[in-house]
């Protein structure tokens, strides 16, 4: 049954990701902003659920696989921020590819840890 949790929550998540993708994305943009900020607001969101997770066992169950697996999973793209870099390198913009390479791994893992202390925190004083 745990599939069909994922497979929901995919559907969700891939649909956020689409409607998010049109929404941010402006022709003349050279750096993808789109995917930066999709895979930076999937770690926020991952970093909090954790935190609620380890506060609520139940979240470690089918809620897990529906959020985290199932609509982060869908949210979030690794392939296109692949892809992204590879065609900034490909196309010279070797400065861009690496700052946005290292920037959505930084700012990412930063982001999810201040989704998860920030949670931690609040759930703690409530």
């Amino acid at each position: 049954m745990g599939w069909l949790w994922v497979a929901m929550g995919g559907a969700v998540g891939a649909s956020l990701r689409y409607a998010a993708g049109l929404w941010l994305f402006k022709p003349q943009m050279q750096f993808p902003w789109p995917t930066w900020w999709i895979n930076i607001l999937g770690c926020l969101c991952a970093g909090i659920f954790f935190a609620c997770s380890q506060k609520y066992p139940i979240l470690q169950q089918e809620a897990r696989l529906f959020l985290m697996v199932g609509i982060l999973g869908g949210f979030t793209t690794f392939s296109s921020f692949g892809l992204e870099s590879f065609l900034l390198f490909k196309q010279g913009a070797m400065g861009l590819a690496v700052l946005y390479a290292l920037s959505s791994l930084i700012i990412g893992i930063m982001v999810l840890a201040l989704g998860f202390y920030l949670t931690s925190w609040m759930l703690s004083h409530s």
